[in-house]
């Protein structure tokens, strides 16, 4: 396995690279617009809506908590999933940031 050259690279650099990884599942995407389509967390209603396996969505869930971008609580014997306003905001402004610096 070769040696990573991240830490030759600034902050903002590394923290974009990080969200991106993370968006860059066309699952991701679609999760992340369920849970933000409602109101109060999403739990089961994940696997009945897209079309993969519990597993699989999982992993993608395990993936978006890793970054941060969404907190997974227990109710009852369910896990309810919501996002994290606090991050969401931060990798708001460092995408928004980002793509302000490039003005075509």
């Amino acid at each position: 396995m070769g040696i990573s050259k991240k830490d030759q690279f600034g902050l903002g650099q590394n923290q974009i690279a990080k969200i991106a990884r993370c968006l860059s599942h066309p699952a991701r995407i679609a999760i992340l617009e369920l849970i933000l389509a409602r109101k109060e967390p999403i739990c089961n209603d994940i696997v009945s809506e897209l079309p993969l396996a519990q597993a699989t969505i999982s992993q993608h869930l395990k993936e978006l908590k890793k970054i941060g971008i969404i907190e997974g609580r227990m109710q009852g014997t369910k896990v309810c999933y919501s996002i994290d306003k606090e991050v969401w905001q931060f990798y708001k402004k460092i995408l928004n940031d980002f793509f302000k610096k490039i003005d075509f």
